[in-house]
C-alpha cells in the first residue's frame, strides 16, 4: 500500500448454501453445492490465485457461511464433486456427439468448450488446491491476499428470531466454525441478508399473542460480545437513517413489527454518507457498538441487475437455457426479455470486448464517485457488496469481469482495492449511529421472509425455541453420556429449522416444495429428538428406537 489513493474500492463477496449433504442431489440438493463450487467457489480462487501470480493482490472481503464451510471441508462434497465433474464431462461428449450428427457446428464446438471448461476445473481441484477449498481460502487470507469473514452459522434471520439465545447461538456458533476451520478468530461477520434489528421492545409478529413484549438487544451488540469487529448494512438503513418500510401493508405482521421498531426512535438532522464507515448503538454505549459499511448504490446495479447491469448482456451465457439430459447451456441472453426458445446460441469470441468495455466502465464509475467523496471527506470508501455465486453461477463470465476490475483497480492512482477490516485501521469510525430495523431485501424490511406464506415457518420456529430453552432450564449444567449427545443434536436441528434459505425459496418460488419439505422434516426431527431429551431428562434409558434416531439425524449435519 505504497500508493496514496484519494479513496478505496472494498469489495465483499458473500458465498452461502444451505446445508444440502444428505437431502437429495438433483434438482434440488447436493448439486446446488457441486454447482457453486465448478462455477463460483473455484473461479474466484483462479481469478486470485492469477492476480498474485501478476503480482497484484486482490484485497477482496469473502463472506464464507459456516454452513458452507462446513459443508465444503466435508469428505461427501469430495467425492461428489469428483463425481458431478466427471457427469458434466460425459454429458458434453454425448452433446457434441450428437450436434456433430446432427450438423450443427457451432453447438458441437460448445460441447467441446464445456468438456474443456470441466477437465480444468477438475485439474484445479484435485491438483492445484488438493481438493481442499476451504483450505485454498485459508492460505489466501494467512498470505494477507484476501479477508474472509463469518456469518451467523445457519445463515439463521437474526432479526426474527424469537430468542436472544438463539441470536447468540448463531453467532458465537459461527465465530467457533470460523476458529476451527481458519485458524484465528474473524473481524466482521455478514449478517444474512444484511438483516438488523435495534434494541427495542419486542414483540413476536406470529402466535403467542398473550406474550408480553420484552427488551431485546440490538444485533450490533451480539457481534461486538462475539469479539467481532464490523457487519455491512444496505445503504437506506444509513442514509437519513430510516428504513423505507415497503411492504408493511401487505401482511399484518410486518405492520405490527414496524411500528414496535419506530418506538423510540430518534432522527437526527444531519447527513450521513456512504463512504465511510460508522459505528453502530441502540444503547449510545461504544462498547456495546460495531463497525458498519453500508452498500454503495450506484456499483450495486451495475452488477447485480440482471436487467440493467452488465449480467445482461446480449452477448453472455444464457443461464435458464439448458440442454437435457446434462443440462449444459449452449445459448446466449440474446436479448433480456425474449423467450427461451428464441435465443441463439452463444458466441465466446465475442465475450472479451464485452468484459473490457464493462471492466473499464465499472472503474470509471468507482473512480467517478471517489473523487466526488473526496471533494467531502477524506479517505472516502466505496463498499460494493454481492452474492458470490453471481460471478460464475448466475453470470457465467463474471469471474474474468471481476478480474479485470480488479486488475485495473491495483495500478490506479485514484481509487485502491481494500478489505474492510484494513479499511477500518485506515479510517476508524468514531461517530454512533442508532440504525433503523430492515434487511437487503425487496421493500427493505422483512417481507420476503416473513409473509403470509412463511409465517407458519415462524410459529414452528418459535415453538422450537421455547421448547429446547424448557429443556436446558430442566437440564444439568453438565450433562454426561446420552443425553450430551441429544441435546448436541437437538441445538444442529434447531439451526438448521433456522435458516433463512426456507423462507427465501418459498417466497419466491425458486424451489419451494423443497424448502417447504426440508423445513417440515426439520421440525419433525426437533420435536422426535425433543421427546427422546425429556425422557433422559426423566431417568428413562435411551431406547435402540432412540439411538437409531440420534445416529440418522448425526449424518445430516456435520458435528460442529
Amino acid at each position: 500500500m505504497a500508493r496514496s489513493p484519494r479513496g478505496y474500492f472494498a469489495l465483499v463477496l458473500h458465498a452461502h448454501l444451505p446445508y444440502v449433504l444428505s437431502h437429495g442431489n438433483w434438482p434440488h440438493g447436493t448439486d446446488w453445492l457441486v454447482e457453486a463450487a465448478a462455477e463460483t467457489y473455484i473461479p474466484l480462487l483462479n481469478v486470485f490465485r492469477r492476480l498474485i501470480g501478476e503480482g497484484l493482490s486482490p484485497r477482496v472481503t469473502v463472506g464464507i457461511t459456516p454452513v458452507l464451510t462446513e459443508q465444503l471441508a466435508d469428505d461427501r462434497f469430495r467425492r461428489e464433486f469428483v463425481s458431478y465433474i466427471h457427469l458434466k464431462q460425459g454429458a458434453a461428449q454425448d452433446d457434441e456427439a450428437e450436434f456433430t450428427r446432427r450438423g450443427e457446428r457451432r453447438l458441437a464446438d460448445l460441447a467441446h468448450f464445456w468438456w474443456r471448461y470441466y477437465e480444468d476445473i477438475e485439474r484445479d481441484f484435485t491438483e492445484r488446491y488438493h481438493s481442499d477449498l476451504v483450505g485454498a481460502f485459508r492460505q489466501l487470507q494467512d498470505e494477507g491476499h484476501i479477508e474472509i469473514m463469518t456469518s451467523s452459522a445457519t445463515h439463521g434471520y437474526l432479526p426474527l428470531l424469537g430468542r436472544d439465545t438463539s441470536v447468540q447461538g448463531q453467532v458465537r456458533l459461527g465465530v467457533a466454525s470460523y476458529r476451527r476451520h481458519f485458524g484465528r478468530g474473524p473481524a466482521g461477520i455478514w449478517l444474512p441478508e444484511c438483516a438488523y434489528r435495534p434494541r427495542y421492545e419486542w414483540e413476536r409478529p406470529v402466535g403467542d399473542g398473550g406474550r408480553e413484549p420484552e427488551l431485546r438487544k440490538g444485533v450490533e451488540e451480539f457481534v461486538a460480545e462475539a469479539g467481532l469487529r464490523y457487519f455491512i448494512v444496505d445503504s437506506h438503513l444509513l442514509a437519513g437513517g430510516e428504513a423505507l418500510g415497503v411492504y408493511i401493508d401487505r401482511f399484518e405482521a410486518l405492520r405490527r413489527l414496524w411500528e414496535q421498531s419506530q418506538q423510540g426512535m430518534v432522527r437526527e438532522p444531519t447527513e450521513r454518507t456512504l463512504y465511510r464507515a460508522y459505528l453502530a448503538s441502540s444503547t449510545g454505549e461504544a462498547s456495546k457498538a460495531a463497525a458498519i459499511l453500508a452498500r454503495d448504490t450506484r456499483t450495486a446495479i451495475q452488477v447485480g441487475s440482471g436487467e440493467h447491469g452488465y449480467p445482461g448482456d446480449f452477448w453472455y451465457l444464457e443461464f435458464h437455457k439448458k440442454h437435457f439430459p446434462g443440462g449444459l447451456r449452449y445459448w446466449r441472453v440474446t436479448e433480456s426479455q425474449s423467450d427461451l426458445g428464441t435465443k441463439a446460441p452463444y458466441e465466446p469470441e465475442r465475450v472479451p470486448e464485452r468484459l473490457r468495455e464493462q471492466a473499464d466502465h465499472f472503474v470509471d464509475v468507482l473512480r467517478e464517485v471517489v473523487s466526488e467523496q473526496a471533494e467531502k471527506q477524506e479517505l472516502p470508501v466505496v463498499c460494493a457488496p454481492y452474492d458470490a455465486e453471481l460471478l460464475g453461477h448466475w453470470w457465467f463470465e463474471g469471474p474474468e469481469w471481476l478480474y479485470q476490475v480488479l486488475k485495473r483497480v491495483a495500478q490506479d492512482e485514484v481509487v485502491q482495492p481494500i478489505t474492510c477490516g484494513e479499511y477500518l485501521e485506515v479510517a476508524p469510525p468514531v461517530e454512533l449511529v442508532r440504525l433503523p430495523e430492515g434487511s437487503w431485501g425487496q421493500g427493505g424490511f422483512h417481507w420476503v421472509w416473513l409473509n403470509e406464506w412463511t409465517d407458519w415457518t415462524w410459529r414452528h420456529i418459535y415453538e422450537a425455541e421455547d421448547r429446547l430453552a424448557a429443556i436446558l432450564e430442566e437440564a444439568p449444567a453438565e450433562p454426561a453420556g446420552s443425553l450430551t449427545e441429544v441435546l448436541a443434536q437437538l441445538v444442529r436441528e434447531l439451526l438448521l429449522l433456522e435458516s433463512s434459505d426456507w423462507q427465501f425459496l418459498i417466497t419466491t418460488w425458486s424451489a419451494r416444495d423443497y424448502a417447504e419439505n426440508r423445513f417440515s422434516m426439520h421440525f419433525e426431527d426437533f420435536q422426535a429428538l425433543a421427546t427422546v431429551a425429556e425422557r433422559l431428562l426423566r431417568s428413562e434409558p435411551l431406547s435402540p428406537a432412540d439411538r437409531g434416531l440420534l445416529e440418522m439425524l448425526g449424518q445430516g449435519f456435520s458435528r460442529t
